[in-house]
């Protein structure tokens, strides 16, 4: 949807209003980020000393490094399993099977209404008293919150983007001899999963964010190996700062692929349109129609009689 059809487009005076909007809000941003760094200066928080420990190659080894491994790891698990349970529970919401809807509905709005570090700190307590799973349990609990919440949003997305979908689309899969099922699964789902990759990045940082909240378990993720390290060593702030100036770049980097992907989406809806009929791609799975020969008309046909 482009955003002319949100609202009209700013002339000459908006444009004056919304750039002086803009600086003010720098200035604001400016001025506040200058009150930190004085405030942080007052309280010899700026010193060298108190940042020598983060340009040290054994800091990184030992304490930073090994967090970012245990946060990406989670991450990833999560988004991987998110995937699958949103995939899953989204086709279910799409059934026409009551049953399976309304249970698949039961399941995506309860685990959205849960928030994840209550889930992390039940599923903490559960694994570690009455399962016994392979490796860290805190890592498990955190993996667990993260793919029952993001993997019902996830659902949410695949129903939404589905519902979004031209008619037309469903139609022509059943046009070409294809159950309900089918067009779902060959022609619906992959379109909705194409048009909604930039949504499903976003919850990847998300993701990423989320999984922070394992700090309160004692997770062994970047923020826990941070704020271990510099508690003896008086720099806790100067270590928070650095372990979110590595969550700002990771997720800054996802939020450019993004808008990468979504630009790229964009030019391509947009060469579709203006460019001409685009060939008829084929659908796996889709039962082959033949073609029909035309029936000559009668004024065709050759009079045996003459």
């Amino acid at each position: 949807m482009s955003a002319s059809i949100l609202f009209d487009t700013p002339g000459p005076k908006a444009r004056r209003n919304i750039l002086a909007i803009n600086a003010v809000g720098a200035l604001i941003a400016a001025g506040l980020l200058a009150w930190i760094i004085f405030g942080l200066a007052n309280k010899d928080q700026m010193q060298p000393s108190q940042w020598d420990d983060f340009i040290e190659g054994s800091t990184w080894a030992n304490y930073l490094l090994p967090g970012l491994l245990n946060t990406l790891k989670a991450a990833v698990l999560g988004i991987v399993g998110s995937v699958i349970f949103g995939l899953i529970f989204g086709v279910g919401r799409l059934s026409q099977n009551k049953l399976i809807n309304g249970f698949s509905t039961v399941v995506v709005e309860f685990f959205r209404a849960v928030p994840v570090l209550l889930m992390i700190v039940f599923f903490n307590v559960f694994f570690s008293r009455s399962l016994q799973l392979p490796g860290d349990t805190a890592l498990w609990a955190v993996v667990a919150a993260l793919v029952f919440y993001n993997g019902s949003v996830v659902a949410e997305l695949v129903r939404s983007g589905v519902h979004n979908l031209p008619k037309g689309q469903r139609e022509a899969g059943i046009a070409i001899g294809l159950t309900r099922g089918q067009s779902l699964r060959f022609i619906e789902i992959p379109q909705a999963l194409v048009a909604m990759l930039p949504a499903l990045i976003g919850q990847f940082i998300v993701i990423l964010k989320d999984s922070a909240l394992g700090y309160i378990i004692s997770f062994n993720e970047l923020l826990f190996f941070a704020r271990t390290y510099s508690s003896p060593n008086g720099n806790v702030l100067q270590a928070l700062i650095v372990a979110a100036a590595i969550f700002i770049l990771i997720n800054f980097t996802l939020g450019k692929i993004a808008e990468i992907v979504s630009r790229r989406l964009g030019s391509r809806e947009k060469k579709d349109k203006t460019g001409g009929q685009a060939p008829q791609a084929a659908v796996v799975g889709a039962p082959s129609v033949l073609p029909v020969e035309p029936t000559p008309n009668a004024e065709d046909e050759p009079n045996p009689r003459s």
